[in-house]
């Protein structure tokens, strides 16, 4: 089955991206219609973030999310197989200025998890070179693409997540701009439980303990989906100022607070497939039975 939904992805990717998202949307739909834990999963996480939405209006946004979570499964096969042409063409860089600016030490770009996070991960290793870090998946043909993906331009050396920090903070030591995906539970160990919308979060601190150890600049760096046939955008913002401070758990609020606001700004396309509350502080109870 998976090397079925492979060569699918394969034949679409030929596609030009306006039709190629339409099927993207359509496979949404379906995702919707038959992934029942998901889509409770992603009620469950609105409902935690939005309590004031009514409730209609956060089924739409799930729908939308849904929508914009299929289109960025199927344009993938644009990372695994397109030209470098294509994806520079089909993804566009702004703010670069923000990074240039501190380019003379080291630096972390804070990537949170967006649908179009490979599509900006992607295009940057087009022009530079980068370290990142990847979750092993289960299916190894699906784990061989995604690392194939990430380094198929050149010298941009990934990390497994199992193998800790160490790599990237040689890497990073060497010249590489740190990819960094720090925006997800993985349980409470290296963590601190900090306020994402307003409900504690097991959120590691890595971006502030790597920046301290490196004396890296943070620049976050977010990838927005744009609708139909226009692609994508990667936008860099300004590098953080008195990052990192003297309290890693203001810090990783910090950080928290900072996705929140560009989840606001386009709340369909953060990745709300995730059980981002997994994790509770002693005592409370759990959101996903």
């Amino acid at each position: 089955m998976a090397r079925l939904g492979i060569f699918l992805i394969w034949l679409l990717h030929f596609l030009p991206l306006v039709v190629l998202a339409r099927f993207g949307a359509g496979f949404g739909f379906l995702l919707y219609a038959f992934g029942s834990e998901r889509r409770r999963v992603a009620r469950i996480n609105l409902r935690l973030c939005f309590p004031e939405m009514a409730d209609g209006e956060r089924e739409r946004l799930v729908r939308r999310h849904f929508r914009a979570f299929g289109r960025s499964v199927l344009e993938r096969g644009i990372l695994w197989w397109s030209s470098k042409s294509r994806i520079q063409k089909l993804i566009r860089i702004e703010g670069l200025e923000h990074w240039q600016a501190v380019a003379d030490k080291p630096v972390i770009w804070l990537a949170p998890h967006f649908v179009g996070l490979d599509m900006g991960g992607v295009r940057l290793t087009t022009d530079y070179p980068l370290v990142s870090m990847y979750s092993r998946q289960k299916n190894p043909l699906f784990d061989a693409l995604l690392l194939h993906s990430r380094t198929r331009f050149g010298n941009s050396p990934m990390a497994s997540r199992q193998d800790g920090l160490k790599p990237v903070v040689r890497a990073m030591r060497k010249g590489f701009p740190f990819y960094y995906l720090p925006d997800m539970d993985f349980g409470a160990r290296d963590a601190v439980f900090v306020p994402f919308f307003g409900v504690p979060a097991a959120t590691i601190t890595g971006l502030s303990r790597v920046a301290k150890i490196t004396g890296a600049a943070v620049v976050p760096c977010v990838t927005r989906q744009l609708p139909g046939g226009a692609g994508y955008v990667l936008k860099f913002y300004p590098a953080w100022e008195s990052f990192p401070g003297e309290d890693v758990e203001s810090d990783t609020r910090r950080m928290n607070a900072f996705i929140e606001e560009r989840v606001r700004e386009m709340p369909e396309q953060y990745f709300w497939l995730h059980k981002r509350f997994k994790s509770r502080p002693p005592g409370e109870k759990k959101f996903y039975p």
